[in-house]
This record gives structure tokens, sequence and C-alpha cells, in this order.
């Protein structure tokens, strides 16, 4: 079938262009801002007429008024760009085509990308301090909840649930400073690059970044237009930190079912079951798992796209939709899971049970025979091993390892006697003894947990102010670029209005 001269063929508005504009509710207030900006740099330099600068401004304001879904954005005419000048060129006629000046296409959505992207990430690195903070609080209340902790579901050393939790902040904060360190990254300005090497015009690129509100300018030019590695690392850091607080949400899982019944979510990250009246899945939880492995499959799709030779659109078209949706499903598994710890209820009575049925204090009565009676660890170690097995046969647990039982084990294993305190080793096999000696750095004694847990929560609250900051400054630069924009637009008219008055004033000339 032939097609009318400059028409495209419908397979490709289906499978390129109606893809590209599906992203155009996500970008559209962006690519209003950016052209505003670049109106005004070209009009500050005098590269366009006035009357052309306050024409387009004022379709440009009106358009940032006008919701996407409304703008007009239709596949059938190309993408985005294709659709915002068709737009403009109905409303102001020719004037529309000064847009073009010193500015390719891609230039303008990649710009609208960044200035997308500083603000999903803002609210990203907010979700995350928020995380940390109220885990901190949850953990500070909890230093003294003790709990078997767990290595492969198996039970490992007498610990608390404080403890455990904390144990989540730190990997969140080192994704958040590396979401930092991105944002950086991006909020330095591609604009003004001509096309890959530069332009003959003398535009400011300067003054395009400071009324967008970017820290500096992406100093080679074609690295400005084709660079993907701050999107991989930005997607990167967020997956991350998904992955991280999915951790946490796989072991809640399993410690709110019946075999374990260690932990309860608030009735508002549950869902009943239709069928069963008694039963409460932890939708919450699993809503996080799926997240954490859709953006895992995100970060592969762009690092896929990303592996291309240099100067191709194929890394970029897709990452126009791809990375802020990431970001956006980021944060919201963030904040998710933040109201999941804020909610949970720990069942201590549950947990020290548990505790009480095992053999945590194992590797502590091993380093208490190796001190007191001069053993070697390995030596201690297969004493203990022997005693264990032999107080599990029995039916004991760990509180039932007593001096005799080692002596025994002693005597099969190595031929000797230990002469061990039977009133120091009772404290050694209570597991809140245990806890109480771990006092060292990161340690699990309550005091310790505390002394982090203030720590920790002070630092996440900190960093959402400094968020809050950043914020505050992009939305003033924002607000500056309008207050500018808007100056430019009334100008012309009071100009005109000058000239008319001038010319009122003037004497007729008498030949």
């Amino acid at each position: 079938m032939k097609l009318p001269l400059g028409a495209y063929s419908p397979e490709l508005v289906a499978a390129g262009f109606a893809l590209e504009v599906a992203d155009a509710p996500l970008l559209h207030h962006w690519l209003n801002v950016a052209d505003l900006a670049h109106v005004v740099v070209m009009r500050e330099q005098g590269l366009i007429p006035l009357t052309a600068a306050t024409r387009l401004v004022s379709v440009l304001l009106e358009a940032d008024s006008v919701p996407a879904e409304s703008f007009g954005y239709e596949p059938a005419f190309g993408e985005l760009y294709n659709c915002r000048e068709r737009r403009f060129a109905e409303q102001i006629g020719e004037d529309a085509g000064w847009l073009h000046v010193s500015r390719t296409r891609r230039e303008a959505v990649r710009l609208a990308l960044r200035l997308r992207l500083r603000h999903d990430l803002l609210d990203l690195m907010e979700a995350g301090a928020g995380f940390c903070a109220v885990t901190s609080d949850v953990a500070a209340r909890h230093s003294s909840t003790y709990l078997a902790d767990q290595t492969y579901l198996q039970h490992a050393q007498p610990s608390t649930f404080g403890h455990y939790l904390l144990a989540f902040v730190p990997p969140v904060e080192r994704d958040l400073d590396r979401l930092t360190a991105e944002l950086g990254v991006l909020s330095s300005s591609p604009a003004g690059v001509g096309s890959t090497n530069g332009g003959r015009l003398s535009y400011d690129r300067q003054r395009a970044a400071e009324l967008l509100g970017f820290d500096d300018v992406l100093e080679h030019t074609r690295d400005a237009m084709w660079q993907t590695d701050g999107l991989v690392a930005a997607v990167a850091a967020a997956t991350s930190l998904v992955v991280t607080v999915s951790k946490l949400a796989e072991d809640l899982e399993i410690w709110a079912s019946d075999e374990f019944a260690w932990i309860e979510l608030d009735e508002g990250h549950a869902r009943s079951s239709v069928m069963m009246p008694q039963k409460r899945n932890p939708y919450a939880l699993g809503m996080v798992r799926a997240h954490a492995g859709v953006l895992i499959g995100r970060l592969t799709g762009i690092l896929a796209t990303s592996r291309t030779p240099s100067a191709r659109s194929d890394g970029l078209i897709m990452a126009y939709g791809e990375v802020p949706r990431a970001l956006v499903r980021a944060t919201s598994t963030t904040r998710l899971m933040g109201g999941v710890v804020a909610g949970v209820r720990a069942d201590a009575v549950a947990m020290s049970r548990a505790l009480g049925t095992s053999f945590t204090q194992a590797t502590d009565v091993a380093e208490y025979v190796m001190v007191t009676c001069g053993l070697d660890y390995r030596r201690a170690y297969e004493i203990v091993g022997h005693a264990v097995r032999a107080t599990a046969a029995d039916g004991g647990t760990g509180l039932d390892i007593t001096a005799d039982r080692l002596e025994a084990a002693a005597a099969e294993v190595l031929g000797t006697q230990l002469s061990l305190d039977p009133i120091a080793l009772a404290e050694v096999v209570d597991p809140v003894a245990v806890v109480a000696t771990r006092t060292g750095i990161g340690g699990a004694a309550p005091e310790t947990v505390c002394d982090m847990a203030d720590r920790f929560g002070r630092a996440a609250r900190e960093r959402g102010v400094d968020v809050a900051d950043r914020r505050a400054r992009l939305a003033a630069a924002e607000s500056d670029l309008n207050s500018v924009a808007r100056r430019l637009a009334t100008s012309a008219s009071t100009h005109d209005h000058a000239v008319a008055r001038k010319t009122r004033a003037r004497p007729d000339r008498k030949d």
C-alpha cells in the first residue's frame, strides 16, 4: 500500500510512535519546562525575534495547563516532539519553527527526562529515609525482644528482634548514597549541545542550566546527548534498595506463618481469604516481593537496550518511560515496606519460646570451654557438639547443657577432665545473658541496639531534611523560570502599546 507523502505506516505507528506517545503523561510538564527555558535563552541572546518568542512562551504556558491526555499527542503524527510541534504550528503558525533553533528533538526529550528524574530520585530518597527512620524506631522498641537469629532458616545465635530489624537500615542507607550520587550526575544540564559536536550559534549553556535549576552543564556535547550510564546506575540503585527490603518481606512472611507465628501484620497490610474466613494473607509482603522481581527485569531491560553502538536511539527511546516508572515503583514499594514495619506486631512470648527450644548458645559454651580450660577452639567445638547431640537425644535443649554433660563429652571425645564451674556455666547457657555480652560495635546487646537505632534514625531524618531542601531549590528554580517566561510573554504587547502611543503622539507631517 502506497502511503501519502510524509505519512507513517500503521505498523510503525503501532510498534513505535504509540509506545513513545504512551509516555507523554510522564514527560509532558517537563517538556514544557525545557521548551520555556530554551525560548528564554534564545530571546535573551537575540537568536529569535521578540514577537516569535512571546508567542512561543504563551503557547507553552498554555500547554502546561492542559493535561497530557488532552494535549493532542497522536501517534499517527509521530513521537512526542513532532506532536508538540504540530500542535504549536496550528496555534501560532511559522513561529513554532523557532523551537528548532540550536536544538535537536532528542535534546528536548532527554532534557525533559532529566528534569523528571531529579524529582523521581528525590521521591525515592525520601521514601528510603522514611523506611530507615521508622525501622530504627521500631528496632529500638524491640531491643529486648529476644529471638533465635536465623541463617539458612536454621536457628543460629541468640539475638533480638530489634537487632535483626536494624540490619536492614545500613544497606538501604548505602543505596540512598548511591541514589544521591546519581542525582548529582543528573544535576548537570545537557541543554544547548547542538547535535553532537556543539553549535555555531552562541547559545548560553550556563544560563539554560541556571534557569532549569541544574548545578552545572555536561561538558562534552556528544556525551551529553548519548550517555546512558546514569540511567542504568539510578535504576540499579533503586532495584538494589527494593531487593533489600524484599529480603525483609520474605523473612516476615515466613515468620507470620502458623509454623512460626512470631509476627503479625497490621490489618491494613493483610488481605482476608475469600474462602477461609479465619485466614489472613500477608498481601503487602507478596507485593513487595513481586515489585522486586519486576525491577530486576526492568534493570535487565535497560542494560540490554543500552548495549548498542554509540549514538543510537535504541538505548534511550524505551528509557523515557521505563526509568521513571521503575523509580516510581521503587518508591511506592519502599513506602509500603516502611508502613509494614511501622505496623508489625511481634509476639515476644512466641519468639522467646522458640529461643528456649534450640541450642543457640552452643557457640558461647564452646568459647567458654576454650577460655576456661585452655583448649583450642576446634577441640572445645567437638566437646560441645558431642554434648549437644547427647542432650538432644534425651529431649533436652541448650538450657539443659550442664557441667556434668560437658565433662562426660570431654572424657569420651578427648579422654580428659574439664573441671567446669556449674554456676558460671549456667549464665553461659542463658540466652538473655548471652545477648547481654554483645556490647561490641554493632552487637545485639539492648543498649548497643538502642544506641545504633538512635544514630541511624537521626541520620535518616537528616537525610529527609536534605531531600526537602533539594526539592525546595528545584521548585524555586521552576518558579523563577515561570516568572521570567511570563514577563517575556507580556513584553511584546507592552512594546507594541508603547510604539502605538508614540505614533499617536507624533504630529502629522505637512508637505
